[in-house]
This record gives C-alpha cells, structure tokens and sequence, in this order.
C-alpha cells in the first residue's frame, strides 16, 4: 500500500483520519478570523461613536464659554462707557453692581478707562453648561493718583437667558467687601512717634522736628526713612461706604506707607519730669531709667530744642560719680564703718583740692559719712588704694565707655586710665578727664539698684546688640552702696529728699568746669525708689549745688510721680 499523498492518477485512494483532520481544523481558523474581524469592526465602530460624542461635547463646552466670554465683553464694555444700567444686566444681582460700579466711579473720576478681558475656562471640564471663570483687567488714570491697574476675574453662572456674572464687590476689585467701595485716600506720609502705651509722644526735645516732610533733629531725623516711607500723598483705597473711611489703601508691591516708631517712654512718667524741670531756673535735663530691664521711662530737656543735653551732653559728672569710686574702694576692703578723716584741704603734687564751701567733717568719721556729706577731701586721701586703672576698670562694671546700642543717639561716658596722681585724684570725684551724660549717670543708680549694668533702651526694636558690661558688681559691695546711699538722703547732702514717699536713694554732685576763677559748677544729683522701678538722673547748668539746685528737681520729679 502506497503511503504517499496526495496518491498518483490511477491509484486506489484509501480516505485516512489525519485528512479529513486537517480540513476541519482549516475550518476553525476562518470561523475564528471572521468572528476576530466582526469584533474589530465592532470595537471600532464604538470608538468612532465615542469619538463622535466626545467631540460633540467639547464643541458644546467651547460655545457655552464662547457665550459667556460674549456676555463679559458685553458687561465690560458698558462698564467701561459707564453705563452701569447696561452693564448691571449682565450680571445677576443688576441693583447691587448697577450701585457699586456708580459708587466707584463718582469717587474716582477715572479717564482713559480700559478693561482688557481674557479667555474664559470652564469651572468644570465634564459640564459643557456650567460656571465660566473669564479673567480681566482694568486700567485707569486717576487724578491724585495716576495710573492704576488691577487684575481681577469673574464668575459666569448659567441662567435661562444666558450665562450672567455673578455679581460681588470682588468682582469690581479683588480687595473689595461687602459695604466697600473704592476711593482716592490720602496716605499716611509719615508716621508717629510713640510713647510705650502707643500714644504719640509729647517730647519735642526728644521727638524733635520736621521741615518740608523730612526729619531734622532727634528722633524724626534718625528714623526718617521709617517715618516717611515710600507711599505717594494720595492712593485708591478700600474704604467703608457707610463712613467714607479709608480701610486699606491699594499700593505697589514695593511702595510701603510710613510706619510708627515706638519708645519706652512712659506718658506719666515724662510729664513728672517736664514739670519738676520748671523748678530750674538754669537749663537742666532730667532721665528717669527702669532699672529692671532698662527701658527709658523720661527724657526730658529744659528749654528744648535741637540739642538733648540729657542724652548726648557731655559733662563732669563732680560727686555722683564717687558711686564708682566708692564701689572701687569697697572692692578694696574699704568697709562704710572704716575711719576716713575729711580735712578741709588735701594737697597733691602741689595742686590744692577742697571741699564745697570748704566743709570739714568731725574726727572720726567714716566712709559713709564721707560719702553721705560728698567729701572730696576724704575721697582723694584714699587714693593710694587704687591702681592707675582701676577707676576706668570699675566704671567699665557700670556700663560707661561702652559702646551702647539704644536706638538713639547718645554719650555713653569716658573713664580713662589715670596717667598721674594728680589726675587720679580728679578722677576720684568725678572731675578730671572723667565725662557723662545725664543718662549715664541715670544708669549708673540704676545698676545700684538692679545689682547688674542692663544697657539703658529707647527704641527696642532698634536694638540689636545691647552693651554688656564685661563684669558684675560683688553683691556685699552693692548692699554697701545701697546703705551709703539711703544715707545720703537721710543724713547727708540729700536731705531735699527726706520723707519723700518710695524710700529714695541719692547722690549729690557739684561739679567744675570752664577756666574761669572761681570756676563756673553744674549741678547734679542721682538716685533709685526703693519701693518703685525707677532710678534717675537730674542736671542743672549752671548750678551752685547739688543738693540744692538738682535736689529740689528731684524732689519736684518725685513728687510729681506721687500723685500720678
């Protein structure tokens, strides 16, 4: 039998299983092709369906935003015409944006009004009937002002006569709320000066002035860039429609209004210390500290003016400085109970120191008394105890010499090293070469009293790096100055001060200066409240005695500060 196939002609052909097979299988395949190509023809025909609603959709979407950008060109024309009644109907609050558009324009009086509006965007891609947000801008010239540009945009709602803004002040400006308009307001050109209860300070020598919008003296000057700022006079601004008050005035980004300096000084305290300076009949200046944490509670100057003797006047300090001298002496061993005699004269290398009125103390004596009374004669015979340097290095203890960070200008006191006995011995009771101002010496009581130098302030903010001294005081060494000078006012030089409420410390000073003979002598005298914050500083040109002259300044001050 043949096993060959297809057979030749003329054989006899037996019909075998793998033929009748392979037809069958041939028939599979084209059932299998045909169904594949019935659902190809399917699927495609679905996607060109899907096509063509998908397509259907975006062209209705793009004619709903199409309709609302026409209708917010329609609403920006007539706005732009001013015809707020036109305009109002584009919207769908027609009363509210006929009223607010008319309100805005009467107190502007803008020209040249454009309002360029841009493409809309559908809120929602899948709804081709929804809210169309269109962005716009307006550009106007305002008089007062000039030119004024804003964005801004809008929301358009769907309704049964076309989509309509939906009306709100935003719309007009972004910046605007319920019950505002827009309006020319003047800006603040300059700010204020301010007390520590934010009340604008009454203190001309300290405030100082202004001429032709610009800081001259005190204050104003050295804050005038802060003060003035960078605004024009006149800006639009957000303002209430009820009271016409400007809420917000509309500047560039890099335009600020000027801005308020704010003090340490306290409105009670400043006004005690205005009026005791009426005491004076001399110029004088009075600085009241709160020693705690320095602040500057007064600065006061009698007459005023540009020069602010109490805080950058530079003065002999005379007797208020042997505060210093006597922590010096203490750190020395030198005990307020020890003897030190007061002669009426001590004489060094041929040059002749006396006392005020040449004043003697009994036999037996002791530094307390010395100090109480403002020996200079004692004070002087106890030099031998210090070193050349030990003045300027105990007075640096007290914050003077140093560099002081107060936010004002001031004169922070000069100790030098002594060079001679002589000019030691100057040194001693604060004449010499040894200089302060008012608010050193108002500092110097204020470190008694608080037991460490906190740097003095006026304007904190402007403080950056305080002065720190570069040592505190031994605490025995100020418990003893603290007794010397309660009995300053007890028994000694202050008894202008005896029975003033707040238990007083003090010390007086008379000090020399000038060539003329007998030399000419300021008045001086320092102190802390015991029972009160406050420490302070009095300064008479020109007068005869501490105790006299600057003490019933004190005193008026004190006084004053009891009935606040």
């Amino acid at each position: 039998m043949s096993t060959d196939w297809p057979p030749t002609r003329g054989e006899t052909v037996t019909e075998y299983g793998p033929a009748p097979r392979r037809r069958r299988r041939l028939r599979v395949m084209v059932y299998v092709v045909c169904v594949a190509l019935l659902a190809s023809g399917a699927l495609g025909g679905y996607r060109m369906l899907k096509g063509s609603a998908d397509a259907r959709r975006a062209e209705q979407l793009a004619q709903h935003v199409a309709r609302a950008e026409r209708q917010m060109h329609a609403f920006a024309t007539a706005w732009a015409n001013e015809d707020w009644t036109t305009a109002a109907r584009h919207t769908d609050s027609p009363e509210a944006a006929a009223s607010l558009l008319e309100s805005v324009d009467r107190n502007l009086d803008p020209s040249a009004l454009t309002i360029t509006v841009g493409d809309g965007v559908a809120e929602r891609a899948d709804e081709d009937d929804g809210v169309v947000v269109v962005p716009f801008t307006v550009r106007m010239t305002v008089p007062r002002v000039g030119g004024f540009a804003y964005s801004s945009k809008a929301r358009l709602v769907p309704a049964a006569e076309g989509p309509l803004v939906a009306f709100d002040p935003s719309v007009v400006h972004p910046e605007l709320g319920a019950g505002q308009t827009l309006a020319v307001a003047k800006v603040q050109e300059r700010g204020a000066i301010l007390d520590r209860t934010g009340a604008e300070l009454v203190a001309s020598s300290l405030v100082g002035e202004v001429q032709d919008g610009r800081g001259v003296s005190g204050l104003q000057k050295r804050y005038d860039e802060t003060l003035r700022g960078s605004a024009p006079p006149y800006a639009v601004a957000v303002t209430d429609r009820q009271s016409g008050k400007a809420v917000k005035p509309l500047l560039q980004s890099d335009v600020r209004p000027g801005r308020d300096v704010r003090t340490t000084i306290d409105p009670d305290v400043q006004r005690a210390a205005a009026a005791a300076l009426d005491v004076a009949a001399t110029p004088a200046s009075l600085v009241a500290i709160k020693p705690s944490n320095g602040d500057i509670l007064a600065v006061a100057n009698q007459p005023g003016g540009g020069f602010n003797r109490a805080l950058v006047g530079t003065y002999p300090p005379g007797s208020t400085f042997k505060v210093v001298t006597a922590a010096a002496l203490l750190e020395t061993g030198l005990q307020p109970s020890d003897a030190l005699e007061c002669p009426r004269f001590a004489w060094v290398d041929g040059y002749r120191f006396t006392n005020q009125d040449e004043f003697t103390l009994p036999a037996g004596s002791t530094f307390q008394d010395a100090f109480a009374h403002s020996c200079n004669t004692a004070f002087i015979e106890a030099r031998d105890r210090l070193d050349e340097d030990t003045l300027a290095e105990t007075a640096a203890a007290f914050g003077i010499g140093g560099e002081w960070d107060t936010g004002v200008g001031t004169y922070d006191g000069s100790v030098p090293v002594n060079v001679s006995d002589v000019d030691k011995a100057a040194a001693m009771i604060g004449q010499g070469r040894n200089l302060a101002s008012p608010l050193v010496m108002a500092s110097v009581a204020a470190t008694v009293k608080s037991g460490r130098f906190v740097q003095p302030r006026l304007v904190p903010d402007a403080v950056d790096r305080p002065h720190q001294a570069p040592r505190d005081l031994d605490p025995e060494v100020l418990r003893a100055l603290r007794s010397m000078m309660r009995a300053v006012v007890t028994e000694g030089s202050g008894d202008a001060l005896r029975g003033l409420p707040g238990r007083p410390h003090a010390k007086t000073g008379t000090a020399e200066y000038g060539d003329e003979q007998p030399p000419r002598t300021h008045a001086w005298m320092i102190g802390y409240q015991q029972d009160d914050d406050l420490a302070w500083a009095v300064l008479v040109e020109d007068g005869s005695s501490g105790g006299t002259d600057a003490g019933a300044v004190a005193a008026e001050f004190l006084r004053q500060l009891a009935t606040r």
